[in-house]
């Protein structure tokens, strides 16, 4: 652990511990990590062309689904580099510069997912609550400017972030416990007051998930309502099926990221391993998901792969 006495304003450089307390394993700890990129990288580029050469699937809610999957190939993939090249490699020093481009690109796209998933629980309360006027509603050229939005709101609510980080002094170490660059991870090697900077996190996190949690929350109370007055069981389940996958992809990008962030506030006496790797898993296990759960979970999707795979068949065996 590198550590000084003197005042460090903008350290030349950072060095990424990786997983503390398992540095002997960081080869065999690397091996998931990497298989879920892989698969994720997979799933989501087929998801992509799926909904891209599918004319049936051109509406607003595969057009949001096709955004999700893109976003989660940019997640990992901004990651993966220097992570294995710590694992592997031990290559642990990160420019300071770099580091905060990494932190911002991370916290950047994880902002644009929570708000797009967001949108798709409004595009699923329209599609239940007023299915007659979903097409007038949600137009493409709607879509697109929500969608901006929700991406200038992500960008705009982040860009202070690097500049609050780099007014900092790093007098303590230039050890970051992590394998790769977080926020409050950095935030807490400093020596200098936090209280801006730790205020500005939690406004981040109140104006992006919190609003996208209230949003989410008030469409399915509505869908819900909606739901339970419809006059049969079949419509009913219907219903609940529409919404059945965007519910697991809530649950899989948010549940990480709480446990996560319980585990860094109140968690202290866990052995240093453990928040790291949940870290980990909040980047790397939804992206790797989501796929499998709109491939496996929604008609049209599985029905498109199914068509693939029996039209390669019929090439392979004429």
């Amino acid at each position: 652990m590198s550590k000084s006495n003197t005042t460090i304003t903008n350290p030349e450089t950072f060095i990424l511990a990786g997983i503390p307390g398992l540095d002997s394993s960081l080869f065999w700890v690397s091996i998931p990590f990497f298989t879920m990129y892989i698969i994720s990288l997979l799933g989501n580029l087929i998801l992509v062309y799926i909904i891209k050469t599918e004319p049936s699937l051109h509406t607003p809610m595969y057009y949001l689904l096709s955004l999700l999957a893109l976003n989660d190939l940019m997640i990992p993939t901004t990651v993966i580099p220097k992570m294995l090249g710590i694992y592997w490699f031990n290559s642990r020093e990160i420019h300071f510069t770099a580091c905060l481009m990494q932190m911002y690109f991370i916290h950047s796209f994880s902002g644009f997912e929570s708000g797009i998933i967001s949108v798709m629980a409004i595009d699923r309360y329209i599609a239940i609550c007023h299915p007659l006027r979903y097409a007038t509603i949600l137009t493409n050229s709607r879509i697109a400017k929500i969608v901006m939005v929700v991406a200038l709101r992500a960008l705009g609510i982040l860009m202070p972030h690097p500049f609050l980080l780099k007014r900092l002094s790093y007098c303590k170490t230039n050890v970051i416990p992590h394998s790769y660059c977080e926020f409050m991870s950095i935030a807490k090697i400093s020596c200098s007051n936090l209280f801006i900077t730790s205020a500005y996190g939690l406004t981040v996190v109140t104006l992006i998930v919190g609003l996208d949690v209230i949003l989410i929350t008030i469409s399915y109370v509505m869908i819900l309502r909606t739901i339970f007055n419809l006059p049969s069981t079949g419509k009913k389940l219907k219903a609940f099926s529409t919404c059945g996958s965007h519910v697991c992809v809530i649950l899989l990008f948010y549940s990480p990221a709480l446990s996560s962030f319980l585990m860094l506030r109140f968690a202290k006496n866990a052995p240093k391993y453990v928040q790291p790797i949940m870290a980990n898993v909040y980047l790397f296990c939804p992206p790797m998901l989501n796929p499998f759960v709109y491939g496996v979970r929604t008609k049209q999707v599985r029905q498109r792969i199914l068509n693939v795979m029996k039209w390669k068949k019929k090439i392979q065996h004429p």
